[in-house]
């Protein structure tokens, strides 16, 4: 029976060592995702930014 219980184990490390990559590759991507939502978050704060001094220099210039 030595085999048969070797086998299992070998069988049950194999389950946990792929359930693990999947756990850590699911960790990657939603890590990714994060970061490309805050890249998009700056992007649009920048061009709200670069918006509003546009309009405020636009109106500067009105005023003089």
């Amino acid at each position: 029976m030595g085999f048969i219980d070797d086998a299992k184990d070998a069988a049950e490390a194999t389950g946990k060592k792929i359930g693990e990559a999947f756990d850590d590759a699911k960790e990657r991507i939603g890590d990714k995702v994060d970061e490309a939502k805050a890249e998009q978050n700056v992007k649009k704060a920048e061009a709200e930014r670069d918006a509003t001094k546009a309009k405020n220099d636009y109106k500067e210039s009105l005023r003089d």
